[in-house]
């Protein structure tokens, strides 16, 4: 905790307030630790009780997280608006910087043609009672689903996966209630998991997607939702492959007590088959977001379902929203139908994969096994993330600690090969060969 931000306060209510105005201000930055309850106690001459009301009511608002020996600390992503002064710094001067988990821009497709068209297309402005899903887009969105043999169901538009995901739990789930989640998975919704006052219950997960014997662990433990990522998964490069999925399928095979979301964000940048688990509850959703293939700014994700699960969404963004832009609908549609658009996203897709697998062929051959299946990030296991996270910073390179995607899972870091050149791979792979063991692995000449 930053020496600058001295907590204060006589009661549970005021400490909370105070935590919560330091993490706001950027005094407490994400990942901060927090005094023992003790200490704190002490310090400010209150019950240890007190102190620990305060900290359990920023837990299940997620501001904080308890992590065993390490003590309490700020989230990574705290669920509060934070001042540009608490935003993550930029890496080293001269640095690269891998850790962003991004898309290369330079390989996204242009927006200025397709926006210049819609300007000279518009028409009357949509009204109120007019806005909602588009049947254009509604149409094209069936059909890139019907091709990837996603079952036909209800359909709507969130404002992203995340978003999407974020209405989904909501819809069914109250706090307290148990979320399977891949471990390590996406550190955007561990967070968003917290944030809702719901309780993840980690599923371990291989290069073939989350491991069956963890689903059912999960269930077991009482899980009402599981979550998964069908390709591309963040940060492990997993994919989820037929024979995972009709195993997985046997075991949720007419659960009605379960709410299974897929989340197939990276989609035609994934280069591998898809495998939906769809149908296989009796509440499902499977979610395609544009981001990764188009751009990050266009938030809009193509969500389908039951009929149940896809109303409850759609009835809840009509009291809150509304709507996503119909503009936004139209840029997606217009982007769907362009065969340049479509090279391009294919193009892409293809780069990411040679860098992808270029980096794990030259660490395999440093004798490290890394993960990347599919996608544009690399899961390297290491000694000590710590460690291997400063040794990278001194070489150059900027990496993300795995802390920030694991509740159970083994230390590692995640490397982002978006921006990877083919010169770069050699002493990339030498760096994180050095970071990772410092000490070669047993067996492994010198």
């Amino acid at each position: 905790m930053s020496a600058r931000y001295q907590l204060s306060g006589t009661t549970a209510v005021e400490i909370s307030a105070g935590i919560e105005s330091g993490i706001r201000t950027g005094a407490l930055s994400p990942g901060a630790p927090l005094p023992p309850v003790r200490a704190l106690a002490a310090d400010l001459g209150v019950s240890p009780a007190t102190v620990a009301r305060a900290y359990q009511e920023l837990r299940q608002r997620g501001l904080l997280v308890t992590a065993g020996r390490h003590g309490t600390r700020v989230r990574p992503n705290p669920p509060v608006a934070a001042r540009r002064s608490a935003l993550r710094p930029p890496p080293l001067p001269g640095a690269r910087d891998l850790s962003r988990g991004e898309p290369d821009r330079r390989l996204l497709p242009p927006l200025g043609p397709h926006l210049a068209a819609l300007a000279a297309d518009t028409g009357p402005s949509v009204s109120y009672s007019d806005a909602g899903v588009l049947p254009e887009l509604a149409e094209a969105a069936r059909a890139r689903l019907d091709a990837d043999g996603v079952p036909a169901g209800e359909l709507t538009i969130t404002g992203g996966a995340l978003d999407g995901i974020e209405r989904l739990l909501g819809a069914h789930l109250r706090p307290g209630d148990a979320v399977a989640v891949e471990d390590p998975g996406w550190a955007n919704l561990l967070d968003l998991v917290a944030a809702l006052g719901l309780r993840p219950i980690g599923v371990p997960v291989d290069d073939e997607g989350p491991m069956v014997a963890g689903v059912a662990a999960a269930l077991a433990a009482g899980a009402r939702a599981l979550v998964v990522t069908s390709r591309a998964q963040n940060p492990t490069g997993s994919a989820v492959s037929a024979e995972r999925a009709e195993a997985l399928r046997a075991l949720l095979a007419g659960r009605r007590d379960l709410l299974l979301i897929e989340d197939d964000h990276a989609a035609e940048l994934a280069r591998v088959p898809l495998h939906p688990l769809a149908g296989a509850t009796a509440s499902w959703a499977f979610l395609r977001s544009v981001s990764k293939p188009f751009g990050p700014d266009l938030r809009l994700a193509v969500l389908v379902g039951d009929e149940t699960t896809v109303a409850r969404v759609a009835g809840r963004t009509r009291v809150g929203a509304g709507w996503v832009s119909t503009v936004l609908q139209r840029l997606v549609l217009a982007l769907w139908s362009d065969p340049a658009v479509d090279e391009l996203v294919r193009r892409a897709a293809q780069s990411y994969e040679q860098r992808r697998d270029g980096l794990l062929t030259a660490l395999a051959e440093h004798g490290l096994r890394a993960h990347g299946r599919s996608g544009i990030n690399v899961w390297l296991p290491v000694a000590d993330e710590t460690s291997a996270v400063t040794a990278l910073r001194d070489a150059g390179w900027a990496v993300a600690p795995g802390a920030l995607y694991r509740i159970a899972a083994a230390p590692a870091v995640r490397v982002t090969v978006s921006s990877l050149h083919t010169d770069d791979l050699a002493p990339l792979a030498a760096a994180l060969a050095h970071a990772a063991y410092p000490t070669p692995p047993p067996g492994f000449p010198t």
